[in-house]
């Protein structure tokens, strides 16, 4: 469980990271602990990274992802068509998944 001055420290730091603004690496050790520990703290996370990457504002469906926090785990690695390989894009996938 988080204190109420820990979670707002916590946002402080995910704001700045959403925005692409500097963070400490101490800032980013403690995040990370927290989330290596919160599943909470985790998906702010994966949301600040995600609102980072993206090139203008969300509408329609893709804010709705966004505020239900289901977009990729980690919006830097996503299959870009013409220049990525398909095949290797999947290469890593577990065996059932795989094409037999």
């Amino acid at each position: 469980m988080l204190t109420p001055s820990t979670r707002l420290r916590l946002q402080s730091i995910l704001a700045r990271i959403s925005r692409d603004e500097p963070v400490s690496l101490q800032e980013r050790i403690e995040l990370q602990k927290h989330a290596d520990r919160n599943a909470t703290v985790a998906g702010w996370l994966r949301q600040a990274r995600r609102r980072r990457a993206q090139t203008g504002p969300l509408t329609g469906l893709d804010r709705l992802l966004d505020d239900l926090n289901l977009g990729p785990a980690d919006p830097e690695e996503r299959h870009r068509p013409g220049q990525d390989d398909l095949g290797e894009w999947f290469g890593g996938a577990p065996g059932w998944l795989r094409r037999s």
